[in-house]
């Protein structure tokens, strides 16, 4: 990656809500039109192996779509040390691109943020899987960062503490504490 412009704010869709890795100086629920938020991307690392992979979210892009999570600024001076732990974390596999996207947070502002952007074109992308499939897939999954149904369930769960609650994410929730449970008490 090259060098990118000085940049103030990071959208956080995903794990970055709960797990930031930096300690941003503010941040505000925020916007993002022409974007989804879904499981599209096998996790070889983080939060699955090569030969079982997880599934971790990414944006993705869908016209017509709009994704809701936080907007974080990084305080003065910090920008070349949290984009360094931003591009050693999120570009890994480099499924994800960097992308400049505009912003509208919850107080009316509009902001340019860095995300990381879904690569539709990455054989890691698992776009249109059903959420049957992306269940089966994210109870049995582990990687490096801990089990998969781990990210499920603190992205769900601090999505619906910050007032983003996600119904597909809610039902995917369910769907995988069903599996981890029937894995644990299988039927006689």
């Amino acid at each position: 990656m090259g060098t990118m412009r000085k940049i103030e704010w990071v959208f956080g869709y995903g794990s970055l809500i709960w797990d930031p890795g930096f300690a941003p100086v503010e941040t505000a629920r925020a916007w993002v039109t022409g974007y989804a938020r879904s499981f599209c991307l096998r996790s070889i690392q983080h939060r699955g192996t090569a030969a079982r992979p997880g599934l971790v979210l990414g944006l993705d892009a869908q016209p017509g779509g709009e994704c809701g999570g936080l907007a974080l600024r990084i305080a003065d001076g910090d920008h070349d040390e949290v984009l360094a732990y931003l591009r050693a974390r999120e570009l890994v596999t480099d499924a994800y691109k960097e992308a400049i996207l505009p912003l509208r947070l919850e107080d009316g502002r509009r902001v340019e943020a860095l995300a990381y952007v879904m690569r539709r074109d990455h054989v890691q992308y698992a776009g249109g899987l059903d959420l049957a499939e992306q269940a089966r897939i994210i109870a049995r999954a582990q990687g490096g960062r801990g089990p998969n149904a781990d990210y499920l369930f603190n992205t769900a769960a601090h999505l619906a503490q910050i007032g983003l609650g996600d119904a597909t994410m809610d039902h995917l929730t369910d769907e995988v504490r069903k599996l981890l449970e029937s894995d644990r008490n299988p039927p006689a």
